[in-house]
């Protein structure tokens, strides 16, 4: 069996765009300001760095090679890389992504109704934001309808192809964000009072570098912004060139993807500072979570803004630019694994398409269901960013490692090798803190399935997942087609 005719990525500038248009999504704009803010500005922006260094850029370039290599989706990497017995490890990956593609595609959504509703002149001076907000949510023919049209666009992309679809579209999409964004930043950096939104983004608060939680908090954002261990990276990465240079191009994709949440936190921080009345407020706004900040305070305070008839849709077109970005990436996810159980494209972009609308349509209709999904495969991530550090060690990481360097400009050391064996270290950290949290905002319900944030739902949701993966290992490793990689006797 094998894996047919072969797309390709035109060139190493159009894998790069195209990666950074996987990393930048709606957590650079609506999670990474807040995020930032709480936790001392500059002292989060170090923390930062020195995660996406310690977890993003060796996982980036783990999935990177493995897809690279293989030249096939999650199942068949994991397969090839780990063995037959192992190919429900990449199902599990490719899961937790899609179930995260599920709701995300309902975010994409909102992101283009409230587009829609700036430009129409909606968020006007005295606009109520919660109230306007929960009428939205309210009117299922609006949550449902809008969802469905992120799912159709993003499915017109993915239906032609890498170079007919994919690539067209993305080499526009990200620089046009690149421009707004930076486009809002300077605007919102001429707000009188905008200083002190750069004061809390830029001078930090050195005690908080002596606390756990910020280096908790960075490490969590490197994770889930720039998709380290989401999956994502491999699968576009089986469409590289087989001498693509793995180290530069995972480098510039992880640091890309922070300067992009930089210069949104700055567009983000800057406005809410100077528009709210007080510094009480805007910190209100900043703790009112992701929907609350950007759904609520953030339109209240544009409404206001001088030039608001303009700015509040670029913010808006900014966010869905952002989010349809990753979210072609998650439909591709799922179309590249579907093609490699033998199915064309255009089929499997129509399933993949499909699938997205239909099991999105409970988060559209219940943002607690969509709160619930994305506690837990959001979580998940990290779980997958685990399996991947040992795909690797499995392999062999001296091995990877030299064969990375083969084709990479940049030399990639001894370093690469000990933090991918000490990344089951951090994970141990990092999620036995989102753990002990879950445990301490439900002390006495923590074990409960159906609770919003308890531990219990991650785990039980996560069971039955591994159940039904490990259940079609076999099926999954007989099915997916050979790639370069597989060995003979399972080519036969």
């Amino acid at each position: 069996m094998s894996n047919g005719q072969r797309e390709e990525w035109g060139g190493r500038m159009m894998i790069i765009i195209a990666a950074i248009s996987m990393a930048v999504g709606a957590g650079n704009i609506w999670r990474f300001p807040r995020v930032a803010a709480e936790w001392g500005g500059g002292s989060f922006l170090i923390a930062l760095t020195i995660a996406l260094v310690l977890w993003a850029i060796p996982l980036l370039m783990a999935e990177f090679y493995m897809g690279q290599r293989t030249q096939l989706g999650n199942i068949g990497a994991f397969r090839d890389f780990m063995g037959k017995k192992f190919a429900w490890v990449g199902a599990w990956m490719a899961l937790v992504c899609i179930g995260i593609a599920f709701y995300y595609s309902v975010v994409t959504g909102w992101a283009l109704r409230y587009f829609v509703y700036a430009l129409g002149g909606n968020i006007e001076p005295g606009i109520d934001g919660a109230a306007f907000w929960e009428a939205f949510l309210a009117n299922p023919v609006e949550t449902v309808g809008f969802h469905l049209v992120a799912v159709v666009v993003v499915f017109l992309v993915i239906y032609r192809g890498i170079k007919g679809g994919l690539e067209k579209v993305l080499k526009v999409l990200l620089p046009s964000l690149f421009v707004i964004i930076i486009i809002l930043a300077i605007r919102a950096m001429m707000l009188p009072g905008a200083a002190e939104g750069l004061r809390y983004l830029f001078v930090p608060d050195w005690s908080l570098l002596v606390s756990g939680r910020v280096w908790l908090e960075a490490f969590t954002q490197a994770a889930w912004s720039t998709g380290a261990g989401w999956g994502l990276l491999l699968v576009y990465a089986a469409y590289a060139k087989a001498k693509e240079d793995v180290g530069v191009n995972c480098t510039i994709i992880g640091f890309a993807d922070v300067l992009a949440g930089f210069i949104a936190a700055i567009a983000v921080l800057c406005t809410v500072y100077a528009l709210a009345p007080s510094i009480e407020l805007a910190e209100e706004a900043l703790a009112a979570g992701n929907v609350g900040l950007t759904f609520i305070y953030i339109v209240e305070l544009l409404a206001v803004m001088p030039g608001a008839q303009v700015i509040a849709p670029l913010f808006f077109l900014a966010l869905f630019m952002a989010s349809i970005s990753s979210l072609i990436a998650m439909v591709e996810l799922i179309t590249t694994n579907v093609m490699n159980f033998g199915i064309d494209r255009k089929k499997a972009a129509v399933y993949a398409a499909i699938a997205t609308f239909v099991f999105g349509i409970p988060s559209a209709l219940s943002i607690d269901f969509l709160d619930n999904q994305d506690w837990v495969w959001g979580v998940g991530l990290l779980i997958s960013g685990l399996l991947t550090a040992v795909a690797m060690m499995k392999f062999g990481v001296e091995k990877a490692r030299a064969q990375i360097n083969e084709t990479s400009d940049l030399h990639i050391g001894g370093w690469w090798t000990f933090l991918i064996r000490i990344i089951p270290l951090m994970f141990v950290v990092i999620f036995g803190w989102w753990v002990m949290q879950s445990i301490e905002w439900y002390p006495d319900d923590w074990w409960h399935p159906f609770e919003l944030f308890s531990t219990g739902t991650m785990v039980f949701q996560w069971v039955i997942l591994f159940i039904i993966c490990y259940a079609l290992n076999n099926f999954f490793a007989k099915n997916v087609v050979a790639g370069p990689m597989t060995k003979k006797e399972d080519r036969e």
